[in-house]
């Protein structure tokens, strides 16, 4: 018998230069590759110079139409045992036809993060309120939910996000599952090949600046910290490194001030090894920041806030500072700055955070199981999860329609 089929269908073609979700996709095509599944990657977005070469690792590319009946034609010659929905938005796109073309095939939404929570962060800071959690309750909550509902499995990255699921929008434990990223342990040979205290030199923020979380914590940076931290260390600079630099970014670039823009990283990594410490004071946020895995792996300690750290380290201690107050951010940036001790202390609690948190062996050899284990019991679990049923049957149409309708719409402009 041959290996199973799994369609995953991109919101984007990965880039993993670019952004912690192009890395978070690819740690899951990887991780089904070694299940031994086929995998073909499907997208209608564009690529990019920066999109990752899927066929290089034994994947199959296939570029879609969004709202074109010719997707199904598509959905009929794979006949994919499983389909992954690259966050809920591609689930509302394509969700219905999957149902309709492949009811047999397991539907998992790959969440990337709750947007529903990040929105209300993000509206909270532009009303200068507190969010609360009534906050959650909107139409992206609506949308995001009925997403999760409809699909067999939702993928979670977020401890935290997994408990809001369950607790305030009442999911069912069986049909969320957590898979935080996946990375390699760092072993004492990794770890001898750091760059050492002495040889860095200064601070650095890196992100992507399509997300705007980076946007707005870059701007915390240049009129908040910085002024204040850069008095205390005359010689120090802050580079701000990115993906999609867009001009408003590029224009703090200030020479004078030690605050330095540089754009797009050619390696993240290589990057931040280069500097001390990671200054990341995010106001607003969903999910795991990729930037700090980056500078774990690096040996680079940082200062960040409650949200930039949450769901993160666990019970474990950061490896670094977690503070809300200016001042103390700054005082908490100078000491790991200057003092090799606290320095290293913090890296090592980097080393356990990434071993013991993200082991790729030990969640990657569960997570498999898993999709073994649901697939052979599909009918029993669709059973249990009757709203989901409720929302194929309705919202599926109400979808399928308006498809239908750009679609015909599209067809008379021919």
């Amino acid at each position: 018998m041959g290996k199973k089929r799994i369609l995953i269908i991109g919101l984007v073609w990965p880039e993993p230069t670019s952004s912690a979700a192009g890395t978070r996709i690819l740690q899951l095509v990887n991780l089904l590759l070694s299940g031994e599944y086929d995998i073909i990657f499907a997208s209608a977005a564009s690529k990019t110079e920066f999109s990752f070469h899927l066929t290089g690792i034994g994947v199959t590319e296939k570029e879609i139409v969004l709202n074109d009946s010719s997707f199904n034609t598509f959905l009929r010659s794979v006949d994919p045992a499983i389909v992954v929905f690259d966050r809920y938005m591609v689930e509302e796109q394509y969700g219905w036809r999957v149902q309709q073309e492949c009811p047999n095939a397991l539907r998992i939404l790959d969440t990337e993060d709750l947007h529903c929570l990040r929105y209300a962060r993000q509206q909270g800071i532009k009303s200068g309120q507190p969010w609360r959690t009534e906050d959650l309750f909107t139409d992206t909550a609506k949308r995001e939910i009925a997403a999760i509902l409809r699909c067999d499995l939702s993928l979670v990255i977020s401890e935290t996000e997994m408990d809001i699921l369950r607790e305030q929008f009442r999911i069912d434990p069986s049909l969320i599952y957590y898979l935080p990223f996946l990375e390699e342990e760092i072993t004492e040979k990794v770890q001898s090949g750091w760059t050492p205290f002495e040889q860095r030199e200064g601070f650095i923020f890196i992100g992507n600046f399509l997300h705007e979380p980076n946007w707005h914590t870059v701007q915390v940076l240049k009129n908040k910290i910085w002024p204040e931290l850069k008095k205390k260390l005359p010689e120090t600079g802050l580079h701000i490194y990115g993906a999609y630099t867009s001009q408003k970014v590029m224009q703090l670039h200030n020479d004078k001030e030690r605050f330095f823009v540089h754009g797009r990283a050619a390696d993240a990594r290589l990057s931040i090894a280069k500097h001390r410490i990671m200054l990341a004071p995010i106001q607003f946020g969903a999910g795991l920041k990729g930037k700090f895995i980056d500078a774990m792996q690096t040996g680079t300690p940082s200062v960040t806030t409650i949200v930039g750290a949450e769901a993160m380290h666990g019970h474990l201690e950061w490896s670094g500072a977690i503070e809300e107050d200016t001042a103390t951010f700054i005082a908490q940036a100078i000491k790991l700055y200057q003092d090799k001790t606290s320095w290293l202390n913090a890296q090592e609690k980097g080393v356990s955070m990434i071993n013991e948190r993200y082991g790729r062996l030990k969640f990657g050899t569960s997570f498999i199981a898993a999709l073994h284990t649901l697939s052979a019991n599909l009918s029993s679990h669709r059973q249990r999860n009757f709203f989901g049923q409720i929302l194929q049957h309705h919202t599926a149409n109400s979808t399928k329609y308006m498809s239908l309708w750009i679609e015909e719409k599209n067809r008379v402009k021919q």
